[in-house]
């Protein structure tokens, strides 16, 4: 067996036998220090051993100890921020958010690497008692002559405190060339502890958690450039955002004013492509066999925007994110019982329009006021009763007066509710009760038929299905303009157990969706119901990623979207050089300008006796007020006009859109960079920072 090592060495006294020897002990032996590592397999399927934090490591170690003094069963330790478990008995790692293998743990105190290896990997546990123990006899006796020969072909030779080596023994029973080839490779180094090991090892995460992100993907599970997944994407993101928390805002962190931000992944396109659903496998039977990796590829990704637009699938997908979200809201909890601070969404891609659609049907639980519940709306016998227990009742008279009944009622949108004078707060308690009305009858009128290859799973199909149209249509789809007029697939809306703090949207495509489902512009006056800050976030060459702001201007106004400042403090060198070429011919167009008027101010004989002629084709100069510094060139408005605009209350009235820097190199070809710039969101710093500073500004630190 490859786990059982064996070496050759004479039975020795123990070494407190030796200490009691008088004139025997020529050095002082130091027990060796352990850190704790664990194991990630590589793309290549080779092992990689990482080091525990300063922190994490020395509670596996005293937690190992504690077990072996007090004979406890199994312990199991928090590490990484609380987002894995270490069980010390197994020694293996299991994360605690998502679905990953365990990894193998060890108790590391002897290492070996070969001229080949860019890292250092540890001894197995037992292997590293044995070389221990010899280490400790040599040192004692100061003899340094000894080989620890394994069955599995390696031998250990100590020649001295900081020289010892591992070499590999080929058995002759492999000889398969002539017995003067080489019988030994080359020696690997060997070292003792993390003295002399090139290794970094991390310094640990604030215990403090100041607020929380989930981070929800887009199409097909590959999330960036590398084709990693989800969750190795947001572990970059968070070692991003921890960089940048000791960087810019060391102050408040030593001040003990704040923690750290905790990013979640969430993961619909397992639970959409899995064995519950049964898509792939009805996919791949109508799939031509033709161009086998392209079209496999369009059926992992694209194909995600088709499953979304389908009752059936939208309906799956909204239900994965919704109760992800949920479930892992509950164990963050669990595991952070002094959490106090509030919760973000972020969403790349797709995922921004699932959660922009999510946060869309939330509704809003006062405490002050009655929530609308199905329940009650059965008690309800008139519309009398069904207006008086929400708290409207005294719109009763106003509404009869316009021969108004529920079912009558159900026909009104906001605005025809605005326009019999019915105020904004029982504007949206009536919006709120059509809903849950609308919701009731659909349940009884609706027939229930199995979700294709999900047992136990049945959506409703309405018998009589209403569309805006007066084209006849068979399809058993309810597309409707809700109250904001944003058409969209017709299910029940799961609520999230939160009101999040912010959405942020990475790459996003909303407004080209709400561009396409009917909707021209938003009501200024819209906000998500739940969520008052939204923020979107896209790079200039990304060909998926839309704007949303020339929804809510005023129409014809050109208003470039907000930079975001690079992290360093500063503009990118090539767009400053940019900016600076376009001041120098504007002012150098101006002054031609200038010494031209002058120029024929001067030879032009003023004549007073003739009225000016307005000839065909020519201008009249501008006024004063109307001439320059008052209106920017090309349509754009100026800062004084800037005031006057309103940005809608999609976040509190302030801007929204957000552009990224592009690189240097990006700047020579937007085509070439296109793919890539649509998933750099995950690794931009600029990113990260821009959520950091909207996050903490809400806490009053500012960077």
């Amino acid at each position: 067996d490859n786990d059982v090592l064996f070496y050759s060495l004479p039975l020795f006294p123990s070494f407190s036998d030796l200490a009691a020897m008088n004139g025997m002990i020529e050095g002082v032996y130091e027990p060796v220090e352990h850190h704790w590592f664990h194991c990630e397999q590589q793309v290549d399927c080779k092992d990689s051993w990482f080091p525990f934090s300063r922190e994490d490591s020395p509670r596996l170690e005293e937690a190992h100890k504690y077990g072996e003094t007090r004979g406890v069963e199994e312990m199991v330790v928090a590490t990484e921020g609380r987002r894995f478990d270490v069980r010390l008995k197994e020694r293996r790692r299991y994360a605690v958010y998502w679905e990953q293998p365990p990894s193998e743990v060890r108790r590391c105190s002897w290492f070996h690497k070969g001229d080949k290896d860019i890292s250092y990997t540890p001894y197995p546990e037992h292997t590293s008692l044995i070389l221990e123990e010899a280490y400790m006899i040599s040192v004692t006796l100061n003899d340094w002559t000894r080989k620890l020969e394994f069955p599995t072909g390696e031998t250990v030779v100590l020649h001295s405190r900081m020289l010892m080596t591992q070499q590999q023994t080929i058995p002759s029973k492999y000889w398969i060339s002539f017995p003067s080839a080489s019988e030994q490779s080359r020696p690997r180094t060997v070292k003792r502890g993390l003295e002399g090991i090139s290794i970094e090892i991390p310094e640990g995460e604030p215990y403090q958690v100041d607020h929380l992100v989930f981070m929800v993907h887009g199409v097909g599970p590959a999330c960036d450039i590398q084709l990693r997944g989800v969750v190795q994407c947001v572990n970059d993101f968070r070692d991003a955002s921890l960089s940048l928390l000791s960087s810019h805002f060391k102050q408040s962190q030593d001040g003990a004013h704040m923690g750290r931000v905790e990013f979640i992944p969430i993961n619909w396109h397992r639970v959409l492509h899995g064995d519950a659903t049964g898509v792939d496998e009805d996919i791949q039977r109508i799939t031509l066999p033709s161009i086998s990796r392209l079209r496999q590829f369009s059926n992992d990704t694209v194909l995600d925007l088709f499953f979304y637009n389908s009752p059936t699938y939208c309906k799956t997908i909204i239900d994965t994110v919704a109760s992800e979200i949920n479930r892992l809201h509950s164990i963050f909890l669990q595991r952070h019982p002094q959490f106090t601070g509030a919760v973000s969404l972020t969403g790349h891609s797709l995922g921004s329009l699932i959660l922009f659609d999510l946060l869309t049907n939330q509704e809003i639980h006062n405490t002050d006021e009655k929530i609308v519940s199905s329940k009650q709306l059965t008690k309800c016998t008139s519309f009398e009763e069904t207006l008086r227990n929400f708290g409207l009742g005294k719109f009763f008279q106003m509404l009869t007066k316009e021969q108004m009944d529920l079912e009558s009622l159900t026909l009104c949108s906001e605005t025809d509710l605005k326009d019999l004078g019915i105020p904004l707060g029982p504007r949206k308690k009536i919006m709120c009760l059509l809903k849950r009305w609308r919701e009731k009858q659909e349940s009884r009128t609706g027939t229930s038929q199995p979700v294709p290859g999900v047992p136990g799973v049945y959506s409703q199909v309405q018998e009589q299905p209403t569309l805006l149209s007066d084209a006849p249509s068979t399809s058993p789809v309810d597309y409707k303009y809700f109250d904001i007029g944003i058409g969209q697939v017709s299910i029940v809306y799961p609520q999230l157990a939160f009101q999040p703090q912010a959405f942020f949207a990475l790459g996003s495509p909303i407004g080209m969706f709400l561009t396409v489902r009917g909707l021209k512009r938003i009501d200024p006056k819209y906000s998500l119901p739940t969520c008052k800050s939204f923020y979107n976030i896209f790079h200039p060459f990304d060909p998926v990623a839309f704007r949303i702001e020339p929804m809510v201007v005023t129409p014809g106004v050109d208003l470039p979207p907000m930079l975001i400042p690079h992290h360093k403090g500063r503009k990118r060198m090539h767009l400053e050089l940019k900016d600076s070429l376009k001041r120098v011919s504007s002012d150098l167009l101006l002054s031609i300008s200038t010494l031209r008027g002058a120029w024929q101010t001067l030879t032009t004989l003023p004549v007073n006796t003739l009225p000016p002629v307005a000839s065909v084709g020519t201008t009249a100069a501008l006024p004063p007020q109307e001439s320059e510094g008052s209106r920017a060139q090309n349509g754009t408005v100026s800062p004084t006009e800037m005031k006057n605009i309103s940005f809608g209350m999609l976040n509190g009235g302030r801007r929204f859109d957000y552009v990224l820097q592009e690189k240097p190199l990006e700047s020579f070809n937007e085509y070439l960079f296109a793919i890539q710039s649509h998933l750099c969101y995950w690794d931009s710093e600029d990113t990260v920072l821009l959520l950091l500073r909207e996050i903490y500004e809400g806490k009053g630190i500012l960077l």
